[in-house]
């Protein structure tokens, strides 16, 4: 148990601490966001491959009751700690091209590692997917970093801003039901109730990200109606799942949680929205 899961948080520390790094030489929120941002990418992407698709798993031995969520803290571990870190790193940099395929190498030459280790494995994904995959990944970083560097308005803000809250609001939403087992969620898409629950968390968290940022658009006089109106709709859609038997919450303060959780997203979201409309010029950033 315990060399599978040193190997993890091994790597989680030094992503960390390549975050960490960055943040101390460049000292700019726009390196935090394009962190988030890229996190952001990486979970639809994984949504997409590893969720959806079953392209691989990984084996932490974090959970050990339940491997599915076993497998969703080690894809928590490369997506949301290891591949954006690197990418930020990049970017932030400045890095040559050259760079996104000596970065690559190490991440294929770690996923042979942990091939070899038996701490994860492929179902019909192959070394040359990541080997194609993260160079675009990378090359994505750039592009988005420029971007940042600029006040951003229209369809470019909606977007980044998106990504940049998405990954906040899918990680506050399963990471109570992994670690602290307050709900799931029976849509009947998947046999396994953990990867059942997991999908729809997905899909879940991707709507509502959706709902927030469009509120922050949303040119109302008085802003504490943007936060009476995200907290009833997640009151109105708890009450819809909780009727249709697709939710079923297990302790007493899950729906507290999740009809209080978008009102501090939505705080944050008009907070990044306004920097990234002001740009890092007018913000001193």
């Amino acid at each position: 148990m315990y060399f599978n899961s040193y190997w993890y948080v091994g790597l989680g520390i030094l992503s960390l601490l390549i975050v960490g790094y960055v943040g101390l030489k460049k000292r700019n929120k726009r390196s935090l966001m394009l962190f988030f941002l890229m996190i952001g990418l990486g979970y639809f992407i994984e949504a997409i491959i590893y969720i959806f698709l079953g392209s691989y798993q990984y084996f932490p031995k974090f959970l050990a009751d339940e491997p599915y969520y076993d497998s969703n803290m080690g894809a928590i571990a490369s997506n949301a700690l290891a591949l954006p870190s690197a990418a930020a790193f990049i970017a932030v940099f400045r890095l040559r091209w050259i760079w996104l395929f000596v970065f690559t190498g190490l991440f294929v030459g770690i996923e042979v590692l942990f091939l070899y280790l038996h701490i994860y494995s492929h179902n019909w994904w192959r070394l040359s997917y990541t080997a194609i995959g993260l160079p675009l990944y990378f090359a994505a970083a750039k592009i988005l970093h420029l971007k940042l560097l600029q006040p951003l308005q229209g369809a470019i803000h909606f977007l980044i801003l998106l990504f940049i809250i998405g990954p906040i609001t899918g990680t506050l939403h399963i990471l109570p039901i992994m670690l602290l087992n307050n709900r799931y969620y029976r849509p009947g898409w998947f046999v396994n109730l953990a990867h059942d629950t997991t999908a729809f968390s997905a899909v879940y968290y991707m709507c509502l990200s959706l709902l927030l940022v469009i509120t922050v658009k949303l040119h109302w006089k008085y802003t504490w109606l943007k936060y009476a109106f995200v907290s009833a709709f997640a009151a109105l859609v708890t009450i819809t799942l909780n009727t249709t038997g697709i939710l079923y919450s297990l302790v007493w303060w899950d729906p507290i949680y999740y009809i209080l959780l978008p009102m501090v997203i939505l705080k944050i979201a008009m907070e990044v929205s306004n920097r990234l409309s002001n740009g890092p010029v007018l913000r001193k950033e």
